[in-house]
């Protein structure tokens, strides 16, 4: 028998009434804290953005929670049986500077201009075409990513508690919608918080057992026993490694491109940081989120290579879903879980999931109601209104995303299709927002004709990719490159279309551009508070770890 089908017959025989009643207690418990927060959504603000009222602690476990969904649990765990411990440069390289950079630059801005969203921010600096392209691709993005955590939940529950796919993303659909429509955003961010710890205490003692049973980092390498596979730098000075990929272009693709592309304009994680209760707290908001997310790059990554341990040929030679690279995690659950440890590490991977879907759809309803709805169908509606009308756009983001699940089984990986959609939605858009706070001369149509352009170029990569006219040693290299040239074109064609344009006046400019803004940055007494600190403290760890596992 093979391994795949041992470990369903494991959990077949193993489950128990214990591991349902964990997460039916969890089903409740995000569902009571949305009903508890109901009375205090009584205003758009309320809603969409808490009132600005949470404290910096629990903005930066949600900014990191918002992270947490498919891709960082059972997209990296797929993505370390896939490449390695490469795959961990999505942490080391490909969070951590672009964390630091969002706290020191970009929440002064955003939270000084108390915008809605980032498609808010492209209206103010360039025009409303632009904000409006961006809004509808956002919204399109958004629900993308939603529909990947309901698959990734549904599989799970499909494999190792024997529901249908379909019936597991209806449920995870349902939940979800429940508790958004009753608390809003403050309903979203607090379960958020509580999935960060119930995800930590899934994977620390997966990780452990796992080790312990291997014989440690030493025994980890031996029983794998792949080429390149323990190594972050050490073979990239060609494409001889598992991302086929060489070092500039990880740095050039990942660590600047797809990093900075997500973390500085997606809205998603953004989001969290204005929701905190004053500038201070929103700009330590990321740098707190920096720290455990350095831990993550041990404990999504670790799993995903001891299940290559228990299914050596995971990923490789066809079978189907029960073959595929998604499953490094769950086959590590259920291969070292008792019966009850099983459930608490199910209700970790559910809290992954519903904690991606629900910041995807509350990011959709956001986007939609201030920059779609408001600026194109109603203009002039009463607030209560556009309360309204978010809790109408979060049902319908729901509905959409049940059908957006399925396409992910056309791709192999989870993390490769998610790596595709972020080359594709937010490398141009990094292009515009850099040169938009950074150069005062763009321009509004500079910024759309680029915006466009680069949008475009991905597209047109992707497709010559699909035909074979393009061709990568592995998919995640396809990722990076693609991302690379995407933002790259966005630069230069909003460079070349701004320098024969004409640009905005100066006193348009003010709180919108580096150079002419008056920094709304908060101020901290306490000398360990303070960004500077925080920032080179996260920064020192990243470069050591980087060191350790070259």
């Amino acid at each position: 028998m093979s391994g795949p089908a041992l470990l369903q017959l494991k959990v077949s025989v193993d489950e128990s009434w214990v591991d349902y009643l964990i997460i039916g207690i969890y089903f409740l418990f995000v569902l009571g804290i949305g009903a508890l927060l109901r009375d205090k959504m009584r205003t758009s603000e309320d809603y969409f953005l808490s009132g600005r009222s949470l404290p910096s602690w629990v903005t930066g476990l949600a900014f990191l929670g918002a992270n947490l969904g498919a891709l960082e649990i059972l997209g990296m765990g797929a993505g370390a049986a896939q490449y390695g411990l490469m795959q961990a440069h999505f942490y080391w390289i490909g969070a951590i500077p672009a964390m630091v950079f969002v706290a020191l630059f970009m929440i002064p801005f955003y939270y000084g201009s108390r915008v809605h969203s980032v498609p808010g921010y492209l209206k103010l600096r360039y025009n409303e075409a632009t904000r409006g392209f961006n809004a509808v691709l956002f919204a399109i993005f958004m629900i993308l990513l939603s529909g990947i955590n309901m698959y990734a939940m549904a599989i799970v529950f499909k494999l190792l508690l024997g529901w249908s796919l379909t019936a597991s993303i209806l449920l995870s659909a349902a939940i979800t919608m429940a508790y958004i429509l009753l608390g809003g955003l403050s309903s979203s961010i607090y379960n958020e918080v509580l999935q960060f710890f119930l995800i930590t205490l899934g994977l620390v003692p997966l990780v452990v057992f796992a080790l312990i049973d291997v014989g440690g980092w030493a025994g980890l390498q031996e029983a794998v026993d792949r080429e390149g596979y323990f190594h972050l730098w050490a073979h990239t000075g060609t494409t001889d490694n598992p991302m086929a990929v060489r070092w500039f272009g990880i740095v050039l693709g990942l660590g600047f491109v797809l990093s900075f592309g997500y973390w500085c304009t997606d809205f998603l994680v953004v989001q969290r940081a204005l929701a905190a209760e004053d500038a201070a707290a929103a700009q330590r908001t990321p740098l707190i989120a920096a720290f455990p997310k350095l831990l993550y790059g041990i404990l999504a990554i670790f799993p995903g290579l001891v299940a290559l341990t228990i299914v050596p040929n995971l990923g490789q030679g066809g079978g189907g879903l029960a073959n595929s690279y998604n499953m490094a995690i769950p086959y590590a659950m259920a291969h070292y879980f008792p019966s009850g440890m099983l459930g608490l590490g199910l209700t970790a991977l559910l809290a992954a999931f519903m904690s991606g879907m629900a910041g995807n759809v509350t990011a959709f309803n956001t986007v939609w109601t201030y920059d779609i709805y408001r600026s194109y169908i109603r203009r002039d509606a009463p607030d209560r209104h556009y309360l309204n009308m978010g809790r109408i756009a979060t049902v319908a983001g729901v509905v959409l995303s049940v059908g957006t699940a399925y396409i992910v089984l056309g791709f192999a990986s989870i993390m490769d299709y998610v790596q595709l959609l972020h080359g594709l939605f937010l490398a141009p858009l990094f292009g515009t927002f850099l040169l938009g706070m950074f150069w005062k001369r763009t321009t509004p149509w500079g910024g759309f004709a680029g915006l466009v352009s680069g949008t475009a170029a991905g597209l047109v990569l992707y497709g010559l990719e699909l035909l074979g006219t393009i061709q990568y040693g592995a998919p995640m290299a396809g990722n990076f490159w693609r991302a690379w040239w995407a933002w790259l074109v966005c630069f230069v064609v909003t460079i070349a279309v701004s320098l024969v344009t004409r640009p905005k006046e100066e006193r348009e400019l003010r709180g919108l551009v580096y150079g002419l803004t008056e920094k709304k940055e908060g101020v901290e007494q306490a000398w360990y508070k303070k960004p500077g600190v925080l920032a080179a403290a996260v920064l020192l760890i990243t470069l050591v770890l980087n060191v350790i596992f070259f």
